[in-house]
């Protein structure tokens, strides 16, 4: 049975599907509670995020990590869910 459910679970979209749902926890993760707490809006619009940050500091940091953040959710995830992150 968890044979099964690992097969199932491992299907490219299921995969991304999990993976999206732990979206804000990978987040948080990765950028840190104090930044993740700043975050206002963080969802997924084919293969792009978008992501709302209320401190202006912390946005233009984002700004300049977009690329690594793409990489390190990705990476995470252990599926391709995110193509480019947009940050507001």
């Amino acid at each position: 049975m968890g044979d099964l459910l690992d097969e199932f679970f491992r299907r490219p979209h299921i995969a991304a599907k999990v993976a999206e749902g732990k979206l804000p926890e990978t987040w948080r993760a990765i950028v840190g509670d104090r930044a993740a707490d700043l975050t206002t809006d963080l969802r997924l619009e084919r293969h792009i995020l978008h992501v709302r940050i209320q401190s202006g500091v912390l946005r233009t940091e984002l700004f300049y990590q977009r690329d690594a953040l793409r990489d390190e959710i990705n990476r995470r995830s252990g599926v391709r869910i995110v193509n480019a992150v947009i940050i507001r």
